[in-house]
């Protein structure tokens, strides 16, 4: 059973069995973002959500569509969609909004959506493509054995320059991230905080986002994603 790209942002599977085995070698680094990248374990389901911004209150309904790969972040009051299509590699990028449509270049990957402390680049995750995926060992989240990952930009075309991922080893899901600026500063956090099970599958139920200004240990803004139980298209 595979699990979703966005598991960071909406789900993974549990598995009905471990990964891999007690007596085999642990994966590599870029055999466990393989396992990341290749879910698609809620294909076809529709899913209502908020963002809630914690120090203003300011809240904002969601839908999200999931089916053949593509995923589709609608917003209103204005019209927003973010599509993310994951049939490329990496996976692209686009808004669909009134007075203009088309890819979102990677200079803007960096902004807020609906000013939020989530960006472009959070959604698009790109870093699960990146090359040279290190494991750095294993770690405990919440109980949970996960496999701690170490990825780098390629490039200086992103936000991050460095990101860290903590995978669950039952299921393949990332239950963590955190993400560095290029200067090697923590620029914002991922934690996956309450769950829900849905036809065998795990889903996320609140996700906690923080965003951190260089050098700061302080988060400067804090958003929770919430999602209801998800419907199939």
């Amino acid at each position: 059973m595979k699990n979703h790209l966005l598991l960071a942002l909406v789900a993974f599977s549990s598995l009905a069995s471990p990964l891999i085995a007690a007596d085999d070698p642990p994966p590599t680094g870029e055999e466990i973002l393989k396992l990341v990248r290749l879910s698609n374990a809620l294909q076809n389901y529709k899913l209502t959500g908020s963002l809630r911004d914690s120090s203003s209150g300011k809240s904002e309904a969601f839908t999200l569509n999931m089916e053949q790969n593509i995923m589709r972040f609608r917003f209103s009051n204005p019209n927003l969609i973010v599509h993310l299509d994951q049939t490329t590699t990496p996976a692209s990028l686009k808004t669909v909004q009134p007075g203009g449509s088309g890819a979102v270049p990677l200079s803007k990957y960096g902004e807020k959506v609906r000013g939020f402390a989530i960006n472009y680049e959070d959604l698009s995750m790109r870093f699960l493509y990146w090359p040279g995926a290190k494991l750095l060992g294993e770690e405990s989240f919440k109980t949970q054995k996960c496999w701690k990952v170490r990825v780098s930009s390629p490039d200086s075309a992103t936000p991050y320059g460095t990101v860290d991922l903590w995978v669950h080893q039952a299921s393949g899901g990332m239950a963590k991230m955190e993400a560095f600026d290029l200067k090697g500063k923590l620029a914002k956090r991922f934690e996956v905080g309450k769950i829900q099970k849905v036809d065998g599958a795990t889903i996320l139920k609140e996700m906690k986002i923080e965003s951190y200004s260089a050098g700061s240990s302080k988060s400067d803004g804090r958003t929770y994603m919430t999602l209801d139980n998800p419907e199939r298209n």
